[in-house]
């Protein structure tokens, strides 16, 4: 990735359910898969599955409504194979301690945990008690740091409704230095319809990112007329300036989180490519600290800030795994984009 650009794309390639004994050994392959498709060598891919069969064994023995999700991060030319276990159980009240091999707390994801981070080249875990767990891991083909894929300001995670095997939400980030800008997309409807709206959404605002929210909505516009069209929002981040310009048409939530609290931000009500009688942009100020989320209407917009300030200081993927389970109640396409602005 170089120092301003459009950030790597991440796809989310498999969504495992570990609910019972029949999903025994889906997510591994599905890992283990898409490892040798991205080019790693044997005893990598290896590891990754067995570092995927790990998480895999722990969620169907010890939690509840456990999903393994896989996932290929693409830049130009490198390419890591993520991999996000979400639960609904108790909670580990020693994430450190749940991360020393034979360790377990209250019977959670803390056997293997271990493993997975001898063998993974990044991990990060958030566990809330009475709440749930999310494990992150992230796996280059070698051992070593990937120039194009450090760690990212911005993170987001799309889930389809359940009997569809591609989602219609997606979502694009651009960095520069002091600046994020991000951009969520639902396109109408759900399947592959929806899969290209959201996927034309994404490539105009990577064409027209460092122009105006309102200007880019307009491009963003234009472009759907030729699909179904969708919803669309995007945020222009400025940290030196302290402040952010939203953009929403149709039914994308954002808001700002910072101290506990949520604060919405506006968008206009219509349908990008085919209907948008205003367009328009608002200001809002960025607290120190803050975190900025964007989300479809697959998502409930009743998710609270207060209580939850482990989880918003988690990283942004952790973050959005974490309110995809929670507010994710609803059965349609589900996407949540989550950025951690810094200078």
């Amino acid at each position: 990735m170089t120092a301003a650009g459009c950030l790597p794309v991440t796809e989310d390639v498999a969504w495992v359910r570990i609910e019972d004994g029949t999903a025994h050994g889906q997510a591994r392959r599905a890992a283990a898969g898409l490892a040798a498709r991205l080019g790693f060598g044997e005893v990598r891919a290896a590891e990754v599955g067995l570092a995927v069969t790990e998480l895999e064994t722990n969620l169907a023995k010890h939690a509840t409504e456990g999903v393994l999700v896989v996932r290929a991060v693409r830049a130009v030319t490198e390419a890591a194979v993520e991999v996000v276990a979400i639960d609904r159980g108790p909670g580990m009240a020693d994430v450190d301690l749940s991360r020393r091999d034979g360790e377990s707390t209250t019977g959670t994801l803390g056997v293997g945990l271990g493993t997975v981070a001898r063998l993974a080249d990044a991990t990060s875990v958030l566990s809330e008690l009475g709440r749930g767990t999310v494990v992150t891991a992230r796996f280059h083909p070698r051992r070593a740091p990937l120039a194009e894929l450090p760690g990212e300001p911005a993170s987001g995670i799309t889930r389809p409704i359940r009997g569809e095997d591609v989602c219609g939400d997606a979502y694009a980030v651009h960095q520069e230095p002091g600046r994020l800008r991000l951009m969520m997309c639902d396109g109408s409807g759900h399947g592959p319809l929806a899969a290209a709206a959201a996927r034309t959404a994404v490539d105009t605002f990577c064409a027209h990112a460092t122009e105006r929210p309102e200007a880019v909505v307009k491009h963003i516009h234009e472009a759907l007329r030729r699909t179904r069209g969708g919803a669309i929002g995007i945020a222009d981040v400025d940290v030196a300036a302290g402040t952010i310009r939203y953009a929403g048409l149709g039914n994308i939530a954002a808001g700002v989180v910072a101290d506990g609290r949520k604060q919405g931000m506006i968008s206009m009500p219509g349908v990008a490519g085919h209907q948008a009688r205003t367009i328009r942009a608002f200001d809002y100020p960025l607290p120190p600290g803050a975190v900025v989320v964007l989300h479809s209407d697959g998502l409930t917009e009743r998710w609270s800030a207060e209580g939850r300030e482990r989880q918003f200081a988690a990283a942004p993927l952790g973050i959005a795994a974490c309110l995809l389970r929670d507010a994710g109640t609803r059965n349609d396409d589900a996407g949540v984009l989550v950025g951690r602005p810094r200078p």
